[in-house]
């Protein structure tokens, strides 16, 4: 009997070599993992659900998968594996999925919902067109800049997702969209996606004018941590190219700008430094965690963004729409890919997690100002009631930040007895969870903690 092994070995290979597909730059893998499993934990004992695997995945460059193929035994019918290879297709964001038995092959494409069967699989170049036609990419030049190869000389070659936020984000920005927004979990690398568009928009020498010269970039969170660890090591690669604006300092002959609002921003003293270069002097804007302020309508580093608003802007966050980030939506618009928490702890790239919840007695019962109260600066506190919604974003009060830091510290640094193999991705994924909801979900109350563990 001809398993599906067989099927692969005997029919499938030789037809994808005869349609060209091991002709470079294309290339096709076999039997390809694109997750790592689910993480199932019960006490101390851990292990991972089976990963998903594609019996063949079929790229046009190296960087740009097309299409995805099942393989069935040749006992079955040519459409038994249809519907495994549309669920690939749809979760690695491809156009074109197929299946066969070896002896007959089923389409589906995507870009027309047309099912149909055919004889032997397109070549290459067909199914380039096709897409090409469909997303409207025709120009050769925006071609040869949509695929322009990735770096993957830093160890860091993007999953299957990444490589999604990647080609979509190329996608919009070649054919003029001014503001684009990524929604991906935190932990999943948005660092690593935006490297790529800036390598890829850097070597091709892409630039809003669409002049010979290689583009300004700059990246713009809210924090140096999350300056100076990407710039030193996952950009280094663009070597000089690179410049940190701190101290003051208006260089205007890198290419590469990292800085956060407050460098830059205006304040009691100073009138706004990002006001020494012009308003089209960058072409590409990255906003890193784009939820925390700078997008909001009345926030102080709006101005910023909208100053260079004849830039390309892209706006990254973890947090999917809710109230407190409508404005980040309505200024990025909706995002044109979301990688959500569910989807990574689903993948096996983020463990699952418990939230460690605690209540300090500010947040049980708010905080009011005594009457004369001034703050550290010697200004007088408007008397209102705060609540924890309040906290770290209209006042902030020091004891409580202490309290909940102290805490947080001494929690992260329990071991949690799982095998070595594991450890790493759970304890990770552990902390960036209680880092991120540490101000919301884990208040600590001052001398008398109460501790809740839910799932």
């Amino acid at each position: 009997m001809i398993t599906e092994a067989d099927t692969c070995r005997k029919y499938v290979l030789p037809k994808l070599i005869e349609a060209g597909w091991d002709n470079d730059p294309h290339s096709f893998t076999e039997q390809k993992t694109f997750t790592d499993g689910r993480i199932i934990g019960s006490g101390n004992k851990v292990r991972r659900r089976p990963q998903k695997r594609a019996d063949y995945l079929l790229r046009h460059t190296r960087d740009f998968m097309i299409a995805v193929i099942e393989a069935k035994a040749a006992h079955k019918t040519p459409g038994d594996g249809l519907g495994q290879a549309k669920e690939y297709a749809e979760i690695l964001g491809l156009k074109f999925a197929y299946a066969t038995n070896g002896h007959g092959i089923i389409e589906f494409d995507f870009t027309t919902g047309i099912e149909r069967e055919i004889t032997n699989f397109p070549s290459p170049n067909e199914l380039w067109q096709r897409f090409q036609q469909h997303q409207g990419i025709i120009d050769n030049k925006t071609v040869q800049q949509f695929l322009t190869p990735s770096n993957h000389l830093t160890g860091k070659s993007p999953r299957y997702y990444q490589e999604i936020a990647i080609n979509r984000t190329m996608q919009n920005l070649l054919q003029g969209k001014q503001r684009i927004l990524l929604t991906m979990a935190t932990g999943t690398g948005k660092t690593v996606v935006a490297f790529q568009i800036c390598w890829k928009l850097w070597s091709s020498r892409w630039n809003k004018t669409g002049e010979h010269r290689r583009p300004k970039f700059l990246y713009l969170p809210d924090r140096n941590i999350l300056i100076d660890d990407p710039k030193d090591k996952i950009f280094a690669s663009m070597g000089d190219a690179r410049w940190k604006i701190e101290n003051g300092e208006a260089n205007k002959g890198r290419e590469m700008y990292f800085a956060i609002y407050q460098a830059i921003a205006k304040d009691e003293r100073r009138p706004g430094l990002y006001k020494e270069y012009s308003q089209d002097f960058f072409d590409l804007i990255i906003v890193d965690e784009c939820h925390r302020g700078s997008a909001r309508a009345n926030s102080n580093w709006r101005e910023i963004l909208e100053y260079f608003s004849p830039a390309f802007q892209l706006g990254m966050t973890a947090t999917p729409l809710r109230e407190d980030n409508r404005d980040t939506y309505r200024y990025f618009g909706n995002p044109i890919y979301t990688y959500s928490l569910r989807q990574g702890i689903e993948d096996g790239f983020l463990a699952p997690y418990r939230v460690h919840r605690v209540m300090t007695t500010w947040d049980a019962a708010g905080w009011r100002p005594s009457k004369d109260d001034l703050d550290r600066y010697g200004r007088e506190i408007p008397d209102e009631e705060y609540q924890t919604r309040d906290f770290e974003r209209v006042v902030a009060l020091r004891k409580r930040t202490e309290a909940i830091a102290r805490h947080l510290t001494d929690f992260r640094r329990k071991p949690i007895g799982l095998p070595k193999r594991l450890s790493s991705a759970w304890t990770k994924s552990m902390q960036t969870r209680c880092v991120a909801h540490s101000t919301i979900l884990t208040p600590i109350l001052s001398n008398n903690i109460q501790t809740m563990s839910a799932e």
